[in-house]
């Protein structure tokens, strides 16, 4: 007899099992919404419902109940804007103050509410504190910050307050909800015109971001997070060369696993249609720490920087405050992406590298410009940002310690060749991963044009290889992406 039961858990939440990209189940139902999405190209309030209820179901199998608290920020938000716009400038800058602090208070409550309080607790020498089992909302941190962007535009005059089926499309849609990019109102609302035209062009390079994303996260980040996973569980176990390699994978793996979400995020966007923001420009190839920042994760470092480091200042009020604002929107950066003290020592030391960058330019007018210094700037910043994965990775700052402590100290590279004779694929997807993501932009773009010309039945064949590589490299459990948890 048919099993209706499992007819129902496709509609029900389940903790453990969110919706993901790269899954079979939600590739096949992306490709059934296709299919009735296009029927409606042309007929704007239809089109519009399906795409919120779908984007309904894709959050609420990501995150259930939650999808309540989405709603009510999603409508207060709108209902501050609407105050703000109707308001006069001093007025509206105390309600878009009230709108910040309410949309903040949910992000402070389920993400930061243990760490002050535990923190508190430590800092007045009480002991018996037990922290709350408190689940963090899966896209709280991104659809917070996309709603604040937006209400601090309203103020500013940068938009026009949209209608709220609009408003509701720029929040709900499906694609960036629950990991990014955070994308500007400003960006996606003049998007949603009237009619709409999908182009030959849109669905060529739609597939081809989304094949792209599906390697870098489920062949080549998921393969390498196997072995950085085995060393950071448990680091005074292994070796510095262990810890080295290790550090290397998780370097590779937060990079392919989140640019390949993005990658994913922007493909699946163009298939209906809408472009979302770049989010990742080659971050691997920066050669100084300033450039690093300007590529990686765009949509979060271009917010800090206009809602956070410019309101403060920017370098309007001298060298002195331009470098602690500087230090200041990194620490909030590092915060971020997690209540632990860890990442708040990950934002400080991006925030003193980006001071020791910016006072080295000064000092120095840029003159190291050949060649031979541009080769050992690309290391000192690879070799930089990869170290400064390592807290970010590990469970505690005590096991990152372990870690530095292992790599500056014990590595012997005698082990090396051991090392790669015994794990001869892991070697190979470092290779590879490294690889693809420092080839020359143009090699890049040589491959959209090149996927672009193959006939249909090849484009099919080239899926099918990769869907098959995906079986074949995968573990049992599907990996879910890194910034979900944040």
């Amino acid at each position: 007899m048919f099993d209706w039961s499992k007819i129902g858990k496709l509609f029900l939440h389940q903790q453990d099992q969110p919706l993901l990209f790269h899954q079979g189940f939600f590739l096949l139902l992306f490709a059934i919404f296709l299919l009735v999405y296009a029927l409606f190209l042309q007929k704007e309030k239809l089109r519009h419902f399906l795409l919120i209820l779908f984007s309904c179901y894709f959050y609420y199998k990501a995150s259930g109940i939650f999808i309540i608290l989405l709603g009510l920020t999603i409508s207060a938000d709108y209902l501050f804007s609407f105050l703000i716009e109707k308001s006069s400038k001093k007025i509206g800058k105390w309600i878009l103050s009230i709108g910040i602090l309410f949309s903040i208070s949910f992000l402070m409550y389920f993400k930061y509410r243990n760490f002050f309080l535990e923190n508190t607790f430590a800092l007045f020498g009480k002991d018996g504190f037990t922290p709350s089992s408190l689940i963090l909302p899966i896209g709280i941190s991104f659809y917070t910050f996309q709603s604040i962007s937006y209400m601090v535009d309203i103020y500013q005059g940068k938009i026009q307050r949209p209608p709220f089926v609009k408003y509701l499309m720029y929040m709900l849609f499906f694609p960036h909800l629950v990991a990014g990019p955070i994308v500007r109102a400003k960006d996606f609302i003049p998007q949603l015109k009237s009619s709409l035209s999908i182009t030959k062009e849109n669905i060529n390079e739609g597939l081809f971001f989304i094949i792209k994303g599906l390697v870098k996260k489920a062949i080549i980040a998921d393969y390498v997070a196997q072995y950085s996973d085995i060393v950071f569980s448990a680091p005074d176990g292994f070796t510095g060369m262990e810890q080295l390699v290790a550090t290397l994978c998780y370097t590779l793996q937060i990079f392919c696993d989140f640019s390949g979400y993005t990658d994913m995020a922007i493909g699946i966007a163009l298939l209906l249609g809408y472009r979302l923001c770049l989010n990742f420009d080659s971050p691997y190839k920066s050669f100084n720490i300033t450039q690093f920042w300007r590529k990686w994760h765009i949509s979060l470092s271009s917010w800090l920087r206009d809602y956070i480091y410019i309101p403060l200042g920017g370098n309007r009020r001298g060298l002195l405050l331009q470098l602690l604002f500087l230090l200041v929107t990194m620490l909030i950066g590092g915060f971020w992406h997690g209540a632990d003290w860890k990442f708040v020592f990950w934002g400080a030391s991006h925030g003193f590298l980006l001071i020791f960058h910016k006072l080295f330019v000064k000092w120095t007018k840029n003159s190291f410009n050949f060649k031979g210094v541009k080769i050992v700037s690309w290391l000192v910043t690879f070799s930089l940002a990869a170290l400064l994965w390592v807290p970010f990775r590990a469970n505690t700052m005590t096991d990152a310690m372990i870690v530095y402590k292992g790599i500056f100290t014990s590595t012997n590279w005698r082990i090396l060749p051991e090392l790669v004779a015994t794990n001869p694929y892991l070697i190979v997807a470092l290779f590879v991963g490294y690889g693809m993501t420092l080839l020359p932009s143009s090699v890049k773009m040589s491959g959209i044009n090149l996927f672009s010309k193959m006939n249909f039945v090849f484009k099919v064949v080239v899926l099918i290889v990769i869907i098959q590589m995906i079986i074949q490299s995968q573990s049992a459990t599907v990996q879910p992406f890194i910034y979900f948890q944040f």
